[in-house]
């Protein structure tokens, strides 16, 4: 059903209502601070080495977002110097859309994704390991992600072990392993990679908050895709989060064909991650 401020409705509790609590509870974890603006809240990064957050629909719902209200947090966003992202789930906000786009911000759909509670664990990976804080590879780890992402898709490329090690010579990688080094002793988050021959080949982390965890920056260097090493380090960060208490847990898909591998780790298609922002 839908709300009679064009917000999806849903009856009782599902995942999606336990997704919106969730992407509005853990910029606030991550030492973000609100700034509420009608039906927008923008969420503000206090830590410079933490992850830069987003501007989303107020929880529960602040009434139809107009472009007017997009442009205004925008306005914010470059005043601050912060990037200019949007995040929401299309089921949830069928309005927000058009208010983006006709605010000149280009909108990526992506398939939004959630563990089938009666799925079967996929067997452990016996090159996949979980990291510690001080795990000597721990820097290696947070970097694969970034040379990754470089090349979306699923397909073999070029970066592999030597482009990775010129990579870790950027001071930058050091400030990213400390802030990631702090959140595991934290435990707000978890990483699980894959290793050889003392080599990181793949790695991705889960950040929980409450019963719900996301799983998110599962990369493989270019060069050593379609080994299954992607579909090891998400099972090994499914089964660590179930252990730890997780009842829903979910990840939003780069694209179908990516969302096809989570789908053999037992994730379902639940609905669609609208992501917005404009270049830097």
């Amino acid at each position: 059903m839908t709300t009679l401020d064009g917000r999806a409705g849903h009856d009782g509790d599902n995942p999606l209502d336990r997704i919106e609590r969730y992407y509005d509870s853990v910029p606030r974890v991550g030492g973000a601070r609100a700034e509420d603006f009608g039906p927008l809240t923008l969420f503000v990064q206090e830590d410079p080495q933490g992850w830069a957050y987003y501007a989303r629909p107020v929880l529960g719902g602040g009434g139809p977002v107009t472009e007017a209200d997009v442009r205004t947090v925008l306005a914010r966003q470059r005043e601050l110097g912060v990037p200019a992202a949007f995040e929401w789930v299309a089921e949830t906000t069928p309005g927000l859309r058009a208010a983006v786009e006709a605010a000149g911000i280009p909108v990526h759909a992506h398939p939004l994704m959630v563990l089938d509670p009666a799925a079967e664990p996929l067997p452990p990976h016996p090159e996949v390991r979980l990291f510690g804080a001080d795990d000597p590879l721990l820097r290696a780890a947070v970097t694969v992600p970034m040379l990754a992402f470089g090349a979306p898709g699923t397909a073999l490329g070029e970066a592999g072990p030597a482009e990775l090690a010129q990579q870790l010579a950027d001071p930058a990688c050091e400030a990213r392993r400390a802030y990631v080094a702090q959140k595991l002793a934290a435990g707000t988050t978890a990483l699980a990679a894959a290793v050889r021959d003392g080599v990181v080949l793949c790695s991705g982390q889960y950040n929980p908050a409450g019963e719900v965890a996301e799983v998110v920056g599962v990369g493989t260097l270019p060069a050593a895709r379609r080994q299954g090493l992607a579909l090891g380090v998400t099972a090994a960060l499914v089964a660590a989060a179930r252990a730890a208490g997780a009842g829903t847990v979910f990840l939003s898909a780069g694209d179908e064909d990516v969302a096809r591998i989570y789908e053999r780790a037992g994730f379902r298609r639940t609905g669609t991650a609208l992501i917005a922002e404009l270049e830097a």
